[in-house]
């Protein structure tokens, strides 16, 4: 009882303190207010700022239980729906040519793609996240990246000739992470690449156009229930094509992406670009929207270099 009485004499006090303070005192409380509301402003975005890196550093956390470096693909719980964001994305590799189709194959099933690369060809991340294995395995991937990224994806590299990242390390969209190779189980040089949710292998069509180096659109959204017929669909529209031909030009001459309108100004993703023939640092410069002398600091260069058709620029 006496705890509540002093309370309120608290309360009568400071109202009167309050009431009784000089013109100047309430003019600087007036002033005070916006600072504070602008404070809590950058509090908001400072917590956001952590939020996002935190994401980068521990992706899709509330999908997964735990990260484990042993298994490829553990399989955790597998919700019946589940919205995955494509935005910010890398094509692995400028190449268009499909030479093996997710599915059944040989009597067993192929959890992937194969897209045909030379040994040495860079390979890159699909999506910012954090590598979760390295490793070779003599019988199957060869040198191969196990990567999971924040949209709930893992992606799969397998065939390798060189691995550039190692364990925990985080990685952006677009940065070289391996060379193509032949290592493994392998027939020939060529990318084995898999796109997985909780560990169960998604039909990597779904979600990438090789042939068109593109993602299928901003979002794509697994459904248990449709999964079967708009993988086939997808088989049917993305796959392979005739007999598996190709040439130098569709292996290596495709673009890397279609990043220009997805990525804001100030985005930390690293981004690159491939030179055209009759491209030159200004025309680039221009197209990209950067400043030449941004695309100069990046690759080392001074305006007056010369820049050579299938180069690649970084410009962010």
């Amino acid at each position: 009882m006496n705890l509540k009485k002093n309370i309120n004499k608290f309360y009568i006090v400071a109202l009167f303190a309050l009431t009784a303070l000089p013109s100047h005192g309430q003019d600087l409380l007036a002033r005070q207010a916006p600072i504070d509301r602008k404070m809590k402003a950058v509090d908001t975005l400072a917590l956001k700022s952590i939020i996002e890196r935190e994401k980068v550093q521990s992706p899709a956390a509330d999908l997964y239980n735990d990260w484990d470096n042993r298994y490829a693909h553990h399989k955790t719980e597998m919700p019946d729906s589940f919205k995955i964001d494509l935005r910010h994305f890398c094509m692995p590799t400028p190449s268009r040519v499909v030479t093996s189709n997710f599915g059944s194959r040989w009597g067993r099933p192929h959890k992937g793609l194969d897209i045909k690369v030379y040994i040495g060809d860079s390979i890159r991340a699909a999506f910012s996240g954090k590598v979760r294995i390295v490793r070779y395995e003599a019988a199957g991937y060869g040198k191969y990246i196990v990567i999971r990224h924040s949209n709930g994806l893992e992606t799969i590299y397998g065939h390798l000739s060189d691995q550039l990242v190692s364990e925990n390390q985080t990685v952006r969209a677009g940065e070289v992470i391996g060379l193509g190779g032949n290592t493994g189980r392998s027939t020939g040089s060529h990318l084995h690449f898999e796109t997985r949710l909780c560990g169960v292998a998604l039909n990597p069509a779904l979600l990438f156009d090789f042939r068109n180096q593109d993602v299928t659109g901003d979002y794509f959204v697994y459904n248990s229930s449709t999964y079967d017929r708009e993988s086939a669909d997808a088989t049917r529209t993305r796959g392979k094509i005739g007999n598996g031909g190709y040439t130098r030009d569709l292996v290596q001459d495709g673009e890397l992406g279609r990043y220009n309108g997805h990525i804001q100004e100030n985005s930390a993703e690293i981004l690159y670009h491939k030179v055209k023939a009759g491209e030159t640092i200004q025309s680039i410069s221009k197209k990209r929207g950067v400043s030449i002398d941004k695309i100069c600091q990046l690759n080392h260069l001074s305006s007056k270099s010369h820049v050579r058709p299938g180069q690649i620029l970084r410009y962010s």
